[in-house]
This record gives C-alpha cells, structure tokens and sequence, in this order.
C-alpha cells in the first residue's frame, strides 16, 4: 500500500475539524513505504514548516530524546517573519510587535535572552484632530479624557493586569469591539485609544476579534511592554534555527504529501519517521492536511519610509483614532531600534490594516503621516512596501485558544492558527504539540520532557 493511497484515506476520515462517529484514532499506522523510495534513514519526528511555531516545536522534541529534521520549502527559515534589507535599512515585511510579558518568550529553548526593543508606555493618538499622549499603565500621564477618565482608565487596565487566565476564560465571549465597552472604561477612552490599540496589536480594523484573545491582549499590554524584536523580526527564527544541532532543517525541501509514518517530498522522495508534526500557515496545512480547516484571514499592508529628520525622538507607538486615512499605526522605528538603520538615517514604520490605498498609495499614506506626525512628509522617501492577504489568520467569537494539535495518533498540526495568531500563541501551540507527541511516541532514550502545556 502506498503512502499517497493511505494518507488520503486516513485524511478523509480523520482529519476534518469535527471527525464523524466510528473514526479511528490509530487509522494508517500500518502504512508500508514503498522499498525502493526508503533513501533517508528513518527519525522520529518530521516538522514541516521551519517559521517559529515549527523551530521551537523540534527545540521541545530533540530535548526529550527523539531524533528530528525540520522541513522548510522556502531558501530560508522564519515563515512571515521575515526581514528584507534594503540600502542598509532592515525592513520587517509585516509587522511584528510583541509583548516582554509573553511567556514561551522565556520559556522556548533558544529564545530566552532573545534582545528586544522596547516602546515607550502608552501612544501618540490623533483623535478629534489633535495629538494626545495617552495610556501609560503604571502612571497614566496627562492626555485624552478628563482626568477622572485617566483615573479610571489606569484603576481598569491594573485590574485587568492581575486577572488570572481563569477568570478571563470564565468571561462571557462577545467580540473584542463589544467587550470593551463592558470593562469599565470611559467611551470616550474607548474609542480615542483602546479602540485603536486594539486594532494595532490585533491587526484587526474592526475589532471582530473573539474578547478572549481581545482581553488578553489588553492584558499583556498592561502586565508589560510593547517592543519589537531588536535587529528585525527574522532574528526570532533566525535565533531558533541557530541553536539546533547542525543538519536539523533542510532549507528548499517542499513537502508534499504527509502521512503517519512518512512525508513525500516534491521529488518524489518518501521519507520515513514514527511522526509527522506539520507546522506550516494555514493554508500550506490544509494543502497538506485535506479536511483541516482554512480560517479567514486579514490583510495588512507595510510602509517603511526615511526621512531628512526623525519626526520623533520618543519610542512610542503612533495612532489614528479618527481613522480618517488608511494608516492604522506607526512607529518612528530608528527611535525604538536603532540598529534597523544605517547610522544617522530615520526609519518609519507604518501599518495600513487592508491592501494598498488606490492610486498613488505612497502619496496617500505620506499625507495621512503628515497629519499624524504634525510635521511635512513631502520628502520622505518610500524605501519599500509589502502587502499580504494572508497576513494573520481571523479570530472571531467564539474561538477556541486550543484548537487540537492531534489529528492522528502520528499525525500533528501546530501553528498560530491553533491558539492565537500572535508569536506567543504559534510557540505556545508548538510546545503543546510536542508535548501531546510525547505522549504517543517514546524517547529512544530518557530525557526530560517539555512542560505539559
């Protein structure tokens, strides 16, 4: 019996998000490679997929004792998170900030120690045509509201800050937009900051975003710091890569079909192993995994510009409550990272939640900053663009935060789209794949396992 025969019959039954009755846990495991295809000796584990969910999901497995490849059919490791350099400027091609506050950043083998740029408390709003600086969790300073407002936004945001991830789960499910308005913030704080902070950190322009992930969000922005990681968003899985033993990930080696027991190369090659772990977008894992389903996704849209000044010195995250231009957000990114341009050069980085504006999107965008910065944009100069239709996967209510990572008994799935499409949530769905792996596939030799999830 073929791989290619016994992976879609597995697939049809096993795979889709709700299995129907009678299907079998163990179904495939007496998949038989054809002899002449066997020209790699056998691992335990193929991940497929080398961005970060698929990296620290083999840190996990090779810590436990088993034997691992990483399959990656791109040039390089790192997915979406990904850095072009251009005339000396390191340009994320989507945005990427994080959180000091997420926990597999301290907890993945590789990362921790991981250097990050941090932003200033609070933001910069344009909201009613003026500027505000607003929202710094451990102090709110002086800015949009009355100053009961500012009170009660700083009391709301601690009160969040304790929150245990219990007690958030318990909450009623609604949408992100709908939630806010039921925490106890002033609505005028509501829509002139939380409102477009949420969209920034969610990448989400309407807030349709389930109010669990929406609330923890918030919550990380209140335990913590916004920051970005320092040098470019491909230092994280470039980081990853770099601390697995040499040989671990084979770059320009596409996958094509996965089964219990073996994946099929584009070659034709069949490689055997006791498991495959298939860590790739989603997409590329339905293409792999027919029956998984395909999530609706946002598209987000990147701006990086220089400029003859910094149009801020502060590191603090600009916003548009009025949201009368295409620009969600922007940071005056050389002022948060300095080594993410040549010495003296300004770089900034701006968000549009959507594609392109039409018609001359740079001029568009460039008049939009103008009013957001307060100052003239007419010299700046675009040094690149990219847009994305795929860029995050859609979480809207209800949303399970622990979408199964076990398709099969030998058969796995992880990736931001299984949690939250956030990097916290692509390492967190990693560790609890590698660790409902453990349970079905035993070390060759003891070794300390990953922490249950």
């Amino acid at each position: 019996m073929t791989l290619t025969s016994v992976s879609r019959r597995a697939h049809r039954v096993d795979c889709p998000e709700r299995p129907r009755a009678g299907s079998r846990p163990d179904l495939g495991r007496d998949i038989v490679l054809s002899a002449r295809r066997r020209t790699t000796a056998l691992v335990d584990v193929i991940v497929i997929g080398a961005g970060p969910a698929g990296l620290a999901a083999a840190h996990h497995l090779l810590d436990a004792g088993l034997t691992v490849t990483v399959l990656e059919a791109a040039e390089r490791v790192g997915g979406r998170m990904a850095t072009d350099t251009v005339e000396g400027f390191r340009l994320d091609r989507r945005p990427q900030l994080l959180n000091t506050t997420y926990p597999e950043l301290h907890r993945t083998p590789g990362l921790p120690g991981l250097p990050l740029a941090p932003l200033a408390p609070g933001a910069l709003v344009r909201a009613g045509g003026r500027g505000y600086r607003v929202g710094d969790p451990r102090g709110v300073r002086a800015g949009l509201g009355s100053t009961l407002d500012r009170a009660r936004l700083a009391a709301t945001l601690g009160r969040l800050a304790a929150t245990p991830d219990a007690r958030l789960a318990a909450r009623p499910e609604t949408t992100a937009a709908r939630a806010l308005s039921r925490r106890g913030f002033a609505p005028r704080t509501v829509e002139g900051f939380l409102r477009p902070l949420l969209a920034a950190l969610l990448l989400d322009p309407e807030l349709q975003t389930s109010s669990r992930v929406g609330d923890l969000v918030l919550r990380g922005y209140a335990r913590g710091r916004t920051c970005l990681p320092a040098g470019g968003a491909a230092g994280v899985p470039e980081r990853l890569a770099a601390a697995l033993p040499p040989g671990t990930v084979r770059l320009g080696t596409p996958a094509v079909r996965a089964a219990v027991n073996a994946v099929r190369l584009a070659d034709g090659t069949e490689l055997p192993c006791r498991a495959v772990l298939v860590a790739t977008g989603a997409r590329a894992a339905a293409e792999l995994l027919p029956g998984l389903r395909v999530p609706a996704f946002h598209q987000v849209t990147v701006f990086h510009h220089t400029a003859p000044a910094a149009p801020l010195r502060e590191p603090v995250l600009v916003l548009d409550a009025d949201r009368l231009g295409p620009v969600s957000h922007s940071l005056p990114t050389t002022a948060v990272d300095p080594t993410r341009a040549p010495s003296g050069r300004p770089l900034i980085t701006s968000v549009v939640l959507g594609p392109p504006p039409d018609g001359d999107s740079d001029k568009t965008v460039r008049e939009h900053l103008a009013e957001l910065y307060g100052r003239s944009t007419d010299r700046w100069e675009l040094l690149a663009m990219h847009t994305d239709p795929e860029a995050v996967a859609a979480m809207p209510a209800p949303h399970d935060l622990r979408r199964p990572v076990r398709l099969l008994h030998g058969l796995y799935v992880c990736g931001s789209h299984r949690a939250s499409s956030t990097l916290q949530g692509a390492l967190h769905s990693a560790r609890r794949a590698a660790t409902t792996l453990l349970r079905d596939v035993e070390p060759s030799s003891p070794s300390a396992r990953p922490a249950a999830a």
